[in-house]
């Protein structure tokens, strides 16, 4: 198997690395240049924090959505499906203006990897600042590996994750403290630690992760068994780790 082949690109406020175990031929690099394009396209107009981006004229009321592009408006449509899927526990209007970055990082990444999987990179691997997206089979034992840290013990892990092809996606407060909302109460989100959520699409692993979040351990473990292929583990403040029967966790080496 070839040396692994890798590119780590500053985009949406976090580091976005590829991890492709294929040589670097000529098609694969113009496909990561398109996906990392993608990635500062997707920033370019969605994020809340440029001025310029349809996102941040839509949150100052110059630009309604009947007049927004066809991507926003797409983008837009799936955040109310995201709000409909967790019951309203996902809610880009929590401040009353729209930021739909909860759900287009994850968006973006994954189709930031299937623009490398449709170019013919079979074993692949893209993090999003913590949100993974792998398929293929790398290795000997035939399995991508990802960590997933635990925020009780930082610097530790709390579990890894093994499979083929799938999404794991991360929502804490570790790094940046109690800052999801929950629409509910307008209050920060404060049930849960940490919640990963592992499934098949990046976007809907990442969502639900946020939702979990707000909904706390119980009622996100109960909520989760409607979304078959996907499955949850949290860790509550008091320390207790909880995951659904079917996580996806490494086998012992």
């Amino acid at each position: 198997m070839p040396e692994p082949w890798r590119h780590a690109e500053p985009v949406m406020g976090t580091v976005v690395s590829f991890t492709l175990r294929h040589p670097p031929t000529p098609a694969l690099r113009g496909a990561l240049a398109g996906a990392v394009a993608l990635l500062h396209e997707a920033d370019r107009v969605y994020s809340p924090f440029l001025p310029d981006s349809a996102v941040s004229r839509m949150r100052r009321g110059e630009l309604g959505r009947a007049d927004a592009p066809p991507e926003v408006r797409h983008v837009l449509d799936l955040c109310e499906r995201a709000h409909s899927r967790t019951r309203g526990a996902f809610d880009i209007w929590a401040d009353g203006r729209p930021d739909p970055s909860g759900l287009v990082k994850g968006w973006a990444a994954e189709r930031a990897w299937r623009v490398l999987r449709e170019a013919g990179a079979g074993d692949v691997c893209v993090n999003a600042g913590g949100d993974v997206r792998v398929g293929g089979a790398p290795g000997p034992a035939g399995l991508w590996r990802t960590g997933i840290a635990d925020p009780r013990r930082p610097g530790r892990l709390l579990a890894v994750v093994a499979g083929r092809d799938h999404a794991i996606a991360t929502s804490g407060t570790t790094e940046r403290g109690a800052h999801i909302t929950d629409p509910r109460s307008k209050a920060p989100a404060t049930a849960l630690l940490a919640a990963t959520v592992t499934g098949p699409e990046l976007l809907w692993a990442d969502v639900y992760a946020t939702a979990a979040m707000v909904l706390g351990a119980t009622e996100a473990h109960r909520w989760i068994t409607a979304h078959p292929g996907y499955a949850l583990l949290t860790v509550t403040p008091d320390g207790e780790a909880r995951a659904s029967r079917d996580f996806p966790f490494a086998p012992p080496p």
